[in-house]
């Protein structure tokens, strides 16, 4: 699937239970659009947001609302259905607005370019907590829903953990070398993995956050700009240099790439496994198969040629299941789409 949206989009976000998906671009203007695997999208929105640059944008109220963030310093609320206006905060942060991520079902968390967090009470519209936290801008926010805390990258090359319940600064590890871009948690709560402006990944243990436990350095040297949970072991990574990659965390590596945007940076990834028709899980379940198979025949084959074991009476079997296993791959293909065409390409 491919939308030209025309101007730069610096976030996207997608529905949690329909197939829409919201971006906020350069010009400050905010779309909207309707998808399906079988069609054109259709735009269904178009709003200017801002006198600035849209720079991140998120569904709230059950994806009811649209919620997007502005160097203005603004905050604004907008009606799905209808594009209105809900609410708007024109001076919510002192500094350029640059995150904003769900945290419950009434609140939010929005960072800025002075390294300040700040959460808000969607129904009573109000700033509930304030953490000066960084010296440098916030790059990523992620949210620990279980121990109610937020994870915070920034400019300034250092990972913090606010607590809400006690409202304050947990924990916030030593400076890196260079700026920590995004931020996931893995392996059930027990790790926290952060991308560099390097490209190495640097892994913290959860309770231990003032020095990581491990780096990953084979996506270096071009920058983690955005990385995107797939399951517990797995994570999908955005690069300067345009790549989209599967990587494995714990045993670390690169499973495989999936996509590539030419010479432009990949700023952001959404999360479409939750409303999107394509199966992403379920594709990348039988291209595994489906190479392990190939893998294993490969493997008899060769064995067979070297020992000369019964070569002439399995080698009808042998074209048997190479041609079977192509037939399911291109089967699994057409199916359940490539993984590429879930990007949106601006």
């Amino acid at each position: 699937m491919e939308i030209n949206l025309e101007k730069i989009a610096f976030d996207i976000d997608f529905h949690p239970s329909d197939n829409l998906v919201a971006a906020g671009l350069i010009n400050g203007d905010l779309h909207l659009y309707r998808y399906n695997a079988d069609s054109v999208p259709v735009r269904l929105l178009e709003v200017h947001a801002h006198t600035e640059s849209c720079r991140a944008v998120r569904f709230i109220n059950g994806g009811r609302a649209l919620l997007t963030g502005s160097p203005d310093c603004s905050i604004m609320a907008t009606d799905v259905e209808t594009g209105s206006t809900i609410a708007r905060f024109d001076n919510a942060h002192d500094a350029a607005v640059n995150r904003l991520i769900n945290l419950t079902e009434s609140t939010v968390a929005s960072g800025d370019d002075e390294g300040c967090i700040k959460v808000w009470d969607i129904r009573e519209r109000s700033c509930s907590n304030t953490f000066d936290v960084h010296e440098d801008y916030i790059s990523d926010i992620t949210f620990a829903s279980d121990a109610m805390k937020i994870l915070a990258t920034s400019g300034d090359g250092t990972l913090s953990v606010c607590n809400l319940r006690r409202n304050k600064v947990q924990a916030q590890s030593e400076f890196s070398e260079d700026e920590l871009l995004s931020v996931v948690i893995m392996k059930n709560g027990r790790k926290v993995v952060c991308g560099s402006q390097t490209g190495i990944l640097l892994l913290y243990s959860w309770g231990c956050f003032k020095d990581c436990s491990d780096r990953f350095i084979d996506l270096s040297p071009n920058s983690i700009d955005t990385m995107l949970k797939l399951d517990e072991d797995r994570i999908i990574t955005g690069s300067e240099n345009g790549l989209i990659n599967l990587v494995g965390i714990l045993p670390n590596r690169v499973i495989q790439p999936i996509a590539e945007h030419s010479e432009y940076p990949v700023e952001r990834l959404g999360n479409i496994l939750s409303s999107a028709s394509i199966s992403l899980p379920l594709f990348y379940t039988c291209y595994v198969f489906v190479s392990f198979c190939l893998e294993v025949i490969f493997g008899l084959n060769l064995f067979l040629l070297l020992f000369q074991t019964h070569y002439h009476v399995l080698m009808h079997k042998l074209a048997f299941l190479y041609i079977s296993c192509f037939f399911l791959l291109l089967a699994a293909s057409l199916t359940y789409g490539f993984p590429w065409s879930c990007s949106i390409l601006s």
